[in-house]
C-alpha cells in the first residue's frame, strides 16, 4: 500500500508530518492492505485569503484493487484533527465497502447444483 501526502501551496506538511500521517494510515488501515493499491492525502486551507483564522481540510482518496476509488474529506480547526477526522471517515467507508463486497462473494449462488441437472 503506497501512501502520497500532498498539500497545496498555503501550507507546508512537512516530512515529519508525512513520516507520521503515513505510520498512522499504515496502522488503522492494515486489514486492508491487501485491497488498497495507494492512498493520496490532500491537505489544505480554507480561507486562506481571507483575514480569519483558516480551517484546514483533508482529503483522502484510496485507489482499490479491481474497484472504484473511494473518497472522503475533513474539515478542522487544525492539520491534526482534519486528518485525523479524514483517516476514520475513511475508515468506516473502507468498512462498509469491502466488508460488503466480501459479504456479496461468500453467498451462495441461487442456482442449485441439482436444479441445473434437471434442465
Amino acid at each position: 500500500m503506497q501512501i502520497q501526502v500532498n498539500s497545496n501551496h498555503t501550507i507546508h506538511t512537512g516530512e515529519t508530518f508525512e513520516r507520521w500521517a503515513t505510520t498512522e494510515l499504515n496502522e488503522s488501515l492494515r486489514r486492508f492492505k491487501d485491497d488498497i493499491t495507494r492512498i493520496e492525502v490532500h491537505m489544505s486551507e480554507e480561507n486562506s485569503d481571507k483575514a480569519s483564522n483558516g480551517h484546514m481540510r483533508c482529503t483522502m482518496e484510496a485507489r482499490l484493487a479491481h474497484q472504484e476509488p473511494v473518497a472522503v474529506n475533513h474539515d478542522a480547526p487544525s492539520q491534526d484533527l482534519a486528518f485525523r477526522g479524514a483517516s476514520d471517515k475513511l475508515k468506516r467507508l473502507l468498512e462498509h465497502t469491502l466488508d460488503k463486497l466480501r459479504d456479496h462473494r461468500s453467498r451462495e449462488s441461487i442456482r442449485r447444483v441439482e436444479d441445473l441437472d434437471a434442465a
